[in-house]
Parts: structure tokens; C-alpha cells; sequence
């Protein structure tokens, strides 16, 4: 296993199965926040919810298709980044985040998904990298603005979530615009 310094006690390593009984816990404690904008913490409800999820990315992992990281700050998992779709053959990804309140206002999604992005970009030659985001997300929105990522667009009305339609931002990065 390997784990990334993100700085200020934080780390970025791979989520992983048989962590599910953590992953859970920090889904109770990020339900909230996250089931604003997204359905992921919706997913995990119970134990073999969260080892489905980790197992699907693992899954998708071994098919070099997706992936998911963990946040850890000060060892306590607070958030994490994925690659929801990941192709290397066609050169595209799109790379999404989470976070519970601990983990908020301190960088760690921009330093985290920056790293998964110069890895996807520098090591396994992606020529295109995704944001997908609620127009709602003003946090996620300024993380794609931080990464240097551009806004291309608005799919109207196409997420639907707690009720409603929600619109959905496109934003991206090429690999020629891409800086660390």
C-alpha cells in the first residue's frame, strides 16, 4: 500500500475493501454534507453496502477503469477522490470528490485531485480530464477553477436528485493545458 503526503497531516492512499468498516463511518459523518449535491453517500448505508462500493472500484480498478482514493487527515479518513470512468485507450477521465465537514476549507480535494490528475495525465498519457458538477456546487465549481480547469458548458436540467432536476457543469483539462 502506498500513501501520498498531501501535507498538513494529510495523506491520499488507496480506498480499499477491506476498509468498509471505516469507509462507512466516514460516510455517516459526510451523509449530510455530501447528499447535498450528489447520491454517492446514499450508496453506503450499512457494511455490505460500503464493501459493494469499495468492491465495485476495486473491480473497476483491476478493468483499468475507474478508481477511488481516501483522504486520510491526521489518520482519520475525511473525503477522497475517484475516477468515476477512467479510459486510457480513448485518453479521457473524469475525476469527482467528497468530503465530510472535519475535512472542509483546508485544500485537501484541490491538492488530492491535482495529484490523481498529474498522475493521469503524466504517467498514463490522459489527454482529456473531467469535472462533472451541480451548478449548485460552489465548492466543487472553485476546486475546478483552482485546478485550472475550463467551464465548457451546462447540461440542463439532467440530475435529477432529492426532487428535483439539477443542472450539471462541464469543466476540463487538456493534457497540453495541464500544470502541476
Amino acid at each position: 500500500m502506498f500513501a501520498t503526503s498531501l501535507g498538513d497531516g494529510a495523506e491520499l492512499r488507496p480506498l480499499e475493501p477491506w476498509q468498509a468498516g471505516e469507509f462507512l463511518a466516514h460516510m455517516d459523518r459526510a451523509r449530510t454534507l455530501v447528499n447535498e449535491h450528489i447520491r454517492f453517500a446514499q450508496l453506503v448505508t450499512d457494511l455490505p453496502s460500503a464493501h459493494a462500493v469499495l468492491t465495485s472500484y476495486a473491480e473497476k480498478q483491476a478493468a483499468d477503469g475507474g478508481r477511488i482514493l481516501g483522504i486520510w487527515l491526521d489518520s482519520t479518513l475525511v473525503g477522497g477522490v475517484l475516477f468515476p470512468a477512467f479510459d486510457a485507450e480513448a485518453g479521457t477521465c473524469e475525476v469527482g470528490c467528497w468530503l465530510e465537514p472535519a475535512g472542509t476549507g483546508r485544500g485537501l480535494v484541490t491538492r488530492a485531485a491535482r495529484t490523481i490528475i498529474d498522475w493521469a495525465v503524466r504517467e498514463r498519457g490522459i489527454h482529456r480530464v473531467e469535472w462533472l458538477v451541480s451548478s449548485e456546487n460552489g465548492p466543487s465549481i472553485r476546486v475546478a477553477q483552482r485546478l485550472g480547469m475550463t467551464r465548457e458548458g451546462v447540461l440542463r436540467d439532467n440530475y435529477p436528485h432529492r426532487g428535483k432536476r439539477q443542472d450539471t457543469e462541464v469543466w476540463s483539462v487538456l493534457a497540453p493545458e495541464w500544470r502541476p
